[in-house]
């Protein structure tokens, strides 16, 4: 391709060419104000000259026409797949190619974007393809973008100044919509849910059903019913109106991390399902614990108790000690006794379902209790309540603890043999098993002993049930921990553990072995005995199963979609297995062995690519509008493309009508080569001003 031209070259500065075309022009204008008769030629020999002094030349340019780049975005997302979507998308990227090919020096880009992978989804990010396609594209040479989409795009450009800003496309942007105008479909919206609760506090979940189809004048609202599980278990079933929101009550029985599935059932016209449930996890929290100690009689231990449990500003602890009981006859004038009673109706009574943990130390019969308030705190465990009984050497006399109601949910009962030698406690092979004492500070392993300090005092006992975890004086039961009905019992068979505090013979892990019986007995998640845990870490499942007996079974995990796969776990320590498993998409995953379950929330459980899955121009317009782009539906018909100029026909838009879509053609090129020839000649020029002066001078003459 060849281009002509006439450029200047002046000889002098276009300053000083101006200042002589000034100077020459004063006497050419007396002349002619004269009427002389060689003005005229005097005039053209001065434009002459100072036509030589500009220097015209004749540029000849050889020109390589550059391509147009034209950019196509296929949407592969979950919501672009729906019915006919994925068909018509494909049809209109073979047509817009099979037309765009016949074009000549044009490069036509087809990328496609936005299919799920990964599980931290972010929804269908057309936008980002976008940048990364053109990253190498001056944008003096884009021709326009398509986007083949539904619409449901999630990086779209809001209509701010500073986002359409960063759009930086001078092509126009074209959407062709692929689904179906007006389409309706029922979906979930969650619009408030808590991530923390406090355990047994009254929380709120914030719904709406949309159905997407305003309300008829006054008729009233349709109802929608909504079932809601909790852990995989039903939990409650409720009917709320269609679109106003809703709230829904409900209490964290137990702290860690607590799945809520809410499902509502299917509307009468329905794209999918998967918006018509959602997924929340809330992670319980525990509120200040509260404890009752109720110590039978001072002695060496109970401020080691005291302290251990004023040390965490978690707890609110009561304690009380027996210091004087009825039947002593000691004389002790009244003025001198404690002026503050033992509230014994309002702690056994009243508020005793409000202590999460009761514990019972070195305490015995002195009729301080009455059998009907023992009888109370029976109900309590067995209604879910806390029981820690550390007992002392009157444990085998006959006003035992155990020979009161508390006796009957006891796990061990007392031999009447009482060792007082040192012995050294050691945990027990059942121990090992139970995350209340396995990997215990200092418990050694299967062939080397327990490294702690050793204790003095050992009440024997026989146990009737639950697990022996700790073994004492001549490998008899020490600790015993029990089930009982919905609530918990821990029996510690000595009052020395104290001498662990002291660091006698260098001690031992008190503080942590009476935190985890007292978690345990609350009810902690990860200190339960038999349980399936699974926890999310980066892109991958930690699958941990803790079990007293050795289990065989795989775990078999059910993916959201349904799909379900056999994990065989491998026993890593005593009690506890594990193996590890990739997931390949987002959502709730439910694991069971056939005897526990789990439930893992992975990725992004309520993917903002199934929120709406309704075909929409809404998110893409503020983007269309500022390239002057349009919007077409494949409903219609696949559009025709139009090259416009940008000069000519585009006028600051970019035109786009129905049935048809203009991208720009730009004309861009290269110059390969230049040639300039002079247009005057130094002689021919300095001759034909000299001619020029001559013929003045004749005419002048005459």
């Amino acid at each position: 391709m060849t281009d002509y031209s006439i450029a200047f070259a002046p000889l002098v500065a276009w300053g000083w060419l101006a200042a002589l075309a000034g100077l020459a022009a004063v006497p050419v204008v007396y002349a002619l104000f004269r009427r002389a008769r060689g003005a005229w030629w005097r005039a053209a020999a001065m434009a002459g000259l100072l036509l030589a002094l500009a220097n015209p030349v004749a540029v000849v340019e050889e020109r390589r026409a550059l391509s147009d780049i034209g950019l196509v975005v296929i949407d592969e997302s979950d919501s672009a797949k729906l019915g006919q979507r994925a068909t018509r998308i494909e049809r209109a990227a073979e047509a817009l190619r099979e037309r765009l090919s016949r074009e000549k020096d044009f490069d036509l880009r087809i990328v496609r974007a936005g299919a799920s992978g990964g599980l931290a989804q972010d929804g269908t990010r057309l936008f980002e393809a976008v940048e990364r396609a053109l990253s190498d594209v001056p944008r003096n040479r884009l021709a326009g973008v398509a986007l083949l989409t539904d619409g449901q795009v999630h990086d779209a450009p809001t209509g701010d100044a500073a986002a359409l800003a960063r759009l930086n496309l001078p092509g126009p942007l074209h959407a062709l919509l692929a689904g179906e105008r007006n389409e309706v479909d029922r979906r979930l919206v969650l619009e408030q849910a808590p991530g923390f609760a406090i355990v047994a506090k009254p929380q709120t979940l914030t719904i709406r059903v949309d159905d997407g189809t305003p309300p008829r004048g006054n008729a009233p609202r349709a109802q929608a019913r909504i079932d809601i599980k909790r852990d995989g278990q039903p939990f409650q079933t409720v009917r709320v109106p269609v679109g106003v929101s809703s709230t829904v009550d409900f209490q964290l029985e137990k702290a860690g991390e607590t799945v809520f599935e809410i499902e509502v059932e299917a509307g009468p016209r329905e794209l999918t399902l998967e918006n018509n449930k959602q997924i929340v996890v809330v992670n319980g929290v525990r509120d200040r614990l509260r404890v009752l100690l109720v110590t039978g009689e001072p002695h060496a231990g109970e401020r080691n108790w005291r302290n251990l449990l004023k040390s965490d500003p978690a707890v609110d602890l009561v304690h009380f000690t027996i210091l004087r009981p009825p039947e002593s006859q000691d004389f002790t004038p009244v003025n001198e006794l404690s002026l503050i009673a033992f509230p014994i109706r309002e702690l056994f009574e009243v508020k005793l379902r409000e202590f999460d943990l009761v514990i019972f130390d070195r305490y015995r019969r002195r009729d301080v209790l009455a059998p009907v308030y023992l009888d109370n705190i029976v109900r309590y465990v067995r209604e879910g309540g806390a029981l820690f009984i550390s007992v002392g050497a009157a444990f085998s006399a006959p006003n035992s603890l155990f020979n009161s109601p508390i006796g009957q949910i006891m796990p061990g009962a007392p031999t009447g043999q009482n060792f007082d030698t040192g012995y050294r406690p050691a945990v027990s092979d059942m121990g090992r098993r139970h995350p209340v004492t396995a990997d215990l500070p200092g418990s050694g392993t299967g062939t080397l002993p327990a490294d702690w300090g050793r204790w003095f005092r050992h009440i024997d006992t026989e146990p009737r049930r639950g697990q022996v975890l700790m073994n004492g004086a001549s490998d008899r039961p020490l600790l015993l921990l029990d089930r009982v009905g919905e609530g918990r019992v821990a029996q510690l068979m000595s009052d020395h553990f104290w001498l662990w505090a002291r660091g006698l013979d260098g001690g031992g892990p008190h503080a942590e072995l009476l935190r985890r019986i007292s978690h345990w007995l609350m009810k902690e998640p990860e200190l339960e005995e038999n349980d399936l845990k699974v926890r999310v870490r980066g892109n991958r499942m930690e699958i941990e199963r803790r079990t007293l007996e050795p289990v065989q079974t795989p775990v078999t995990v059910t993916a959201p979609d349904g799909a379900k796969r056999d994990v065989a776990l491998v026993e890593t320590k005593p009690g506890r297995e594990t193996a590890f498993y990739t997931p390949e998409r987002p959502g709730l995953y439910h694991l069971t062995d056939g005897t526990r379950t789990a439930l893992a929330a992975v990725g992004a459980v309520n993917p903002r690519e199934t929120a709406d899955m309704r075909t929409t121009d809404a998110l893409l317009k503020p983007a269309i509008d500022a390239t002057g782009g349009s919007t077409q539906w494949l409903v219609d018909g696949i559009p025709e493309i139009r090259r416009v100029r940008p000069g000519r026909d585009m006028g600051g838009t970019i035109p786009g009508g129905r049935g048809w879509i203009g991208w720009r053609a730009n004309g861009e090129y290269v110059v390969t080569g230049v040639s300039q020839t002079p247009l005057m000649p130094g002689l021919l020029t300095f001759l034909a001003c000299l001619a020029l002066l001559l013929v003045a001078w004749r005419r002048e003459g005459r």
